[in-house]
């Protein structure tokens, strides 16, 4: 059965949402079997060095850029087609708001992505941060911190099209970006072998993780291109998926209707405990003495803001935007390690646990 067989026999709505499973299972037991973390990876480059998790991180992400970038050059991905490139942003959104985030996944332990994995693994720590993100990112949306967000974002506001690709604006053009996703991928490379010698399985894991996005970002274009609905092409983003499902827990009637992220974020949550289980590291762990219920919190809301104001988390906005090199994505990228890398210095200096 093809995949127009597939679109007439079970519908747009259900083949994304069955597209989001396979991508978010797959994405949720890789990203756990590596420890894939981006806070891990900022706090290793702030200690001075660069080790397990920021060669991990750092292997993924060119894993990345190399698949999307060559969907794109083989035809198979028009970016020009993204919201991170189609719509309207925001500079200032981006850039505060990854800072926001930034400072909110060195309080919370982990970024979106990191917490649903967290979760997953019998982490109930995470689990509460996580569903308190989840509320500010709807309330960043639509509720009461809507205003704040919207004045924030209309500071330096940006015109949808060629104007947030930076490829188009540096004149480069897809073979441009091909040859840089190579060299962010060589350099990946480099720093992984240079710590894990021969550990093959978790430079695999790695790869795994990075190419998740590419995936997904190569199944919503098929889809888009044999349905007869407007579909929106998109990949792995933890911001707004985390929103529609609290919005489905809460009333299904006021639910977005079913697509990619219904199935993104439980797939990912069960890939995470399958990995977890496979590798005997499920644990029920709860708040300890050293644990600051506090600095979860202010942590999980900061991050919650902050990806609805610059569009996307450090998957959403600084892995799936920046793979089809939108300008705000990494915008957004860099002031989320900055962000993360202030807040880090800030609880060393007040003897706070990191």
């Amino acid at each position: 059965m093809n995949l127009a067989s597939w679109l007439e026999t079970w519908g747009d709505s259900n083949v994304l949402a069955m597209a989001g499973a396979l991508v978010g299972f797959i994405f949720g037991m890789a990203a756990q079997r590596t420890r894939f973390c981006a806070r891990a990876a900022v706090i290793e480059c702030c200690e001075g060095q660069t080790g397990d998790r920021f060669s991990v991180w750092w292997l993924a992400f060119g894993a990345c850029l190399v698949g999307v970038q060559a969907l794109v050059l083989a035809g198979w991905l028009k970016p020009s087609d993204a919201r991170y490139i189609a719509q309207p942003g925001s500079v200032s959104g981006a850039v505060l708001g990854g800072l926001c985030f930034g400072a909110g996944m060195i309080l919370t332990r982990g970024c979106a992505s990191r917490l649903l994995i967290l979760s997953a693994n019998g982490n109930l720590r995470a689990l509460l941060a996580g569903l308190v993100f989840a509320v500010t990112v709807q309330a960043s949306i639509a509720g009461w911190l809507a205003p704040a967000r919207q004045t924030m974002a209309s500071w330096w506001p940006m015109d949808g099209g060629p104007a947030r690709d930076l490829l188009h604006v540096s004149g480069l053009g897809p073979v441009g970006g091909l040859v840089l996703a190579l060299l962010a991928l060589l350099t990946g490379f480099y720093f992984f072998f240079k710590t894990h010698q021969r550990r093959w399985g978790l430079a695999l894991g790695a790869l795994t993780t990075g190419l998740t996005i590419a995936l997904g970002w190569g199944l919503t274009q098929a889809i888009a291109a044999h349905s007869f609905e407007a579909v929106q092409i998109q990949s792995l983003s933890f911001s707004s998926a985390s929103a529609e499902m609290l919005m489905r827990a809460l009333s299904s009637a006021t639910a977005p209707r079913w697509g990619f992220d219904a199935g993104l974020l439980p797939a990912t949550f069960l890939g995470s405990l399958l990995g977890a289980l496979v590798g005997g590291e499920f644990k029920f762990e709860g708040f300890k003495e050293e644990n600051k219920l506090g600095h979860y919190l202010i942590g999980a809301v900061l991050m919650g803001f902050g990806a609805v104001l610059a569009g996307g988390c450090t998957v959403g906005a600084g892995m799936t935007g920046g793979a089809v090199f939108s300008l705000t994505a990494w915008l957004t990228l860099i002031a989320i390690w900055l962000g993360a890398g202030l807040a880090w210095r800030i609880n060393r200096s007040m003897g706070w646990p990191i």
